[in-house]
């Protein structure tokens, strides 16, 4: 089993999510972030006044799928969040030893 963490933007969530759903992803877990990378953040005015914002909103998407699954996960991921900009995000794959369904015991790939 491995999870699969995507940080995307924010604008792009609903399209990774019916690109996920396509390939028939049943469990994702999503977060709002703030983070940077390459784009190092941008200054905004307000009121004639410049501020300077360090941190950008993400979208962080946690997904665990079996081992055969994975390449075809971060593919859909990568197609479909992409705009060609930076800051466009990244994928992180971990290994996962365990996973425990709470309601039922199940263990495994069976509590996927």
């Amino acid at each position: 089993m491995r999870k699969v963490e995507a940080i995307i933007k924010p604008f792009k969530l609903d399209e990774v999510k019916e690109a996920l759903n396509e390939i028939g992803i049943q469990g994702i877990t999503v977060s709002e972030v703030k983070g940077f990378g390459r784009q190092k953040g941008h200054t905004e005015l307000y009121r004639g006044a410049e501020y300077v914002v360090d941190f950008i909103p993400k979208i962080k998407m946690e997904i665990i799928v079996s081992d055969d699954l994975v390449a075809q996960v971060v593919d859909t991921i990568a197609e479909s969040a992409k705009t060609g900009r930076i800051g466009d995000g990244k994928i992180f794959v971990t290994s996962i030893e365990d996973v425990v369904r709470i309601r039922t015991g199940e263990r495994g790939e069976d509590a996927l």
